[in-house]
Parts: structure tokens; C-alpha cells; sequence
């Protein structure tokens, strides 16, 4: 398991060695402190991420387990289910989504079915993402899907980094990082860098 915050993090892991049928075998801070602290001859079932954390947040995390260890069962802990999230975070391989307030019950019942099952979805996720596959929504899918030059620099952008920093950073010449926000700028509908930034925050893309 993988959250910054050591309060829910340590509650979480009593919860589920209680459960009776899971034991806890890692807990971190972030993906490359669980990285770092798994041993590669006793790889988790199932694992139980955070979405927003530091150095390695849940998006980097999974992607990293997909590439090397696509066995592992991952289970993503998030306040954000706007679109965008939601279909990045399938883009990763998510097995699941759960939002931090659900009940405990809730919480055994997708271990077991992500276990069971492969795959664990809410009844109100089912419904985000159904709808968004519906064939009338393929516009708003097109909208919400980011690539991860299009994530960067949504990150760089809600920063105090000049555009001229920015492209630095990307590796990208200046005209093409204006290009890449003008395009940003009208998929989104905004106008202003604020714009790009608030969409960032409440797509869970960056801290606060």
C-alpha cells in the first residue's frame, strides 16, 4: 500500500489485516519508496494506491507495475472521478477505482471481487465510464483523453515555470510548447494559463 498520509495509511492497513483473509506486506509513502521496498521474489496481489503523491504519484506507479509486473492487481485510491481521470487512469491498467470515503465494507468487498474477478468497479464508476463509451459521448472522450506530453505539461503549466522554462524542461523548442497550449486551450474551452491550471487541479493532475 502507497499514501502520503500516515494517519489513513496505518488506519487502511488495520482495516485490511482485520479483514482475516489479506495481510498488509508493504506500506509507503509514494510509488518509488514502494518500489524500492518490495521484494521482487514476493510480489503483492493485489496493490492499493494513492492517486496524488509525491515524487511517484499513482498514474507513475502503475504504469511502472504494467511495464514490469503486469500480474499485480492494482486498486487506485482517489477523490477525482472526472472523466479525465477515469480514462487515464484505464490507459495505466487500473484494475479499480475507489474514492476515500467509501465504507469499510466496500473496501473488502473489491479485494475480494479484484481477486476474483480480475477487475473491481464501483456501481457509480460502471456508470461514468459506460456513459462516456456510449456512442454519442465519443466527443467528450476525445476531449478528456491526454497523452502524457499533454499531462506534463498541464503540471509544468500549473507551476511558477515560464513557457520558456517549461520548454526547456519538456525538451521542446518554445513555438511548439505555444502550439501545445493553444491546443490545450481549445479542447478545454479556456482561455489563460489560470484556465489550464484550474483544470489540472480538478482533474487531480496536480497537488494542492
Amino acid at each position: 500500500m502507497a499514501d502520503d498520509h500516515v494517519l489513513l495509511r496505518n488506519a487502511l492497513a488495520n482495516l485490511i489485516d482485520g479483514f482475516g483473509d489479506y495481510s498488509v506486506i508493504l506500506l509507503a509513502r509514494n510509488g518509488k519508496e514502494l518500489i524500492n521496498g518490495l521484494n521482487p521474489q514476493q510480489m503483492p496481489d493485489i496493490l492499493l494506491l494513492d492517486l496524488n503523491m509525491p515524487e511517484m504519484d499513482g498514474f507513475e506507479t502503475a504504469r511502472w507495475f504494467r511495464e514490469y509486473h503486469p500480474e499485480v492487481n492494482i486498486l487506485m485510491l482517489t477523490m477525482y472521478d472526472a472523466e479525465a481521470t477515469l480514462i487515464r487512469l484505464l490507459q495505466t491498467g487500473v484494475k479499480g477505482f475507489l474514492k476515500k470515503d467509501i465504507h469499510p465494507s466496500e473496501l473488502k468487498q473489491a479485494l475480494e471481487t479484484v481477486i476474483q474477478f480480475g477487475y473491481y468497479y464501483s456501481y457509480d464508476s460502471t456508470g461514468k465510464i459506460m456513459n462516456l463509451f456510449r456512442k454519442q459521448d465519443a466527443e467528450t472522450i476525445q476531449k478528456n483523453f491526454l497523452t502524457e506530453q499533454d499531462v506534463e505539461f498541464l503540471q509544468l503549466a500549473a507551476s511558477d515555470m515560464t513557457y520558456k522554462e517549461i520548454a526547456l524542461e519538456m525538451g521542446l523548442n518554445p513555438r511548439m510548447v505555444d502550439n501545445l497550449r493553444d491546443q490545450l486551450f481549445v479542447k478545454f474551452d479556456v482561455k489563460s494559463r489560470v484556465g489550464l491550471a484550474i483544470y489540472a487541479i480538478r482533474q487531480g493532475l496536480v497537488r494542492i
